[in-house]
């Protein structure tokens, strides 16, 4: 037996459901705390991503940890682990949780100053809390089979000058208002435009529309998504013209599909806006094709990194 067999039969189950790796140990998920006294905690003074695991592969593992990397710098934080530390941690969390489709987050938090440091967040060090549990999804299966219902709501997202969306966050006052208002007007989720008028993203998710057989998404105002980033090879591959690009309002509400894509449901096809039926009320042709060459390629290994 190898080493690395070794080292697969050793971790698998160790934390079977759910597994998570706080400020440098391994633990049960359910024993993974944060303290109320650190910053990450009080002024949602963190940063995270989250790459999903199918059939035992990890999807984009490496730009997912690039892109972590990447909101770590620009928030100046600075944990002990490298990236390829980070990729072995990961890596090790869905071996310990013992599941093959899974639902992988790292993030990085800021603690709290020292005693008689200056309350600065140049005082307070940086730490990881990573964890893997079986695989989620934004979507219900009603919802994947009939078309998500999306609607426009009266709040605007936080304006890119005042914080870089392309960083992920947990400040979501903007985001968790749009879905109160959803639910109000009987939708599923909402896309909050900018406060000149443009569409940026969803709770979660990006978004693209097509018209006349143009896909178009947005070109700033939300995440740079992994998954955004796979549909938009998909598009080239299949021969699909896509603009990034500004999206007003009314392109967006009166377009002939709608989908919205995210690690956590892959590409999500709308069937309704602001209450407007498109098509029969069901995912458009062209959104259905990139679902299903979406996962057609996943199930193939496209991206994938197996585990271990």
């Amino acid at each position: 037996m190898d080493a690395v067999t070794t080292e697969r039969t050793a971790l698998r189950g160790k934390y079977a459901g759910a597994a998570a790796y706080l400020d440098g140990s391994f633990m049960p998920l359910s024993e993974a705390k944060i303290p109320v006294t650190h910053w990450g905690y009080r002024r949602s003074d963190v940063t995270y991503d989250v790459v999903g695991v199918k059939d035992g592969r990890f999807f984009r593992l490496d730009d997912h940890i690039k892109r972590f990397r990447a909101s770590m710098t620009a928030i100046h934080m600075d944990p002990p682990e490298s990236d390829e530390e980070i990729r072995d941690i990961l890596m090790k969390l869905v071996l310990m949780a013992d599941v093959r489709d899974a639902y992988v987050s790292m993030e990085c938090l800021r603690a709290s100053p020292a005693p008689g440091a200056l309350r600065h967040p140049a005082s307070c060090r940086a730490y990881l809390s990573c964890s893997a549990v079986p695989w989620i999804s934004i979507v219900t299966s009603e919802m994947d089979m009939r078309g998500v219902h999306l609607m426009i709501p009266k709040v605007r997202k936080i304006p890119v000058d005042s914080f870089d969306p392309r960083v992920k966050n947990f400040m979501w006052g903007d985001l968790t208002e749009g879905m109160f208002e959803a639910k109000a007007a009987g939708a599923d989720f909402a896309v909050l435009l900018d406060h000149d008028g443009n569409v940026t993203e969803g709770p979660g998710f990006n978004v693209f529309s097509i018209t006349d057989g143009v896909v178009a998404t947005p070109i700033r105002g939300g995440l740079d998504g992994i998954t955004r980033k796979s549909v938009m090879e998909l598009c080239e591959e299949l021969g699909l013209p896509l603009e990034v690009r500004q999206v007003s309002e009314d392109e967006f509400v009166n377009a002939d599909e709608i989908f919205t894509c995210t690690t956590a449901g892959g590409v999500m096809p709308a069937s309704r806006i602001n209450g407007r039926i498109m098509g029969n009320d069901r995912p458009g042709p062209l959104s259905m094709k990139l679902k299903e060459a979406f996962w057609a390629k996943r199930a193939q290994g496209w991206h994938g990194t197996e585990i271990l």
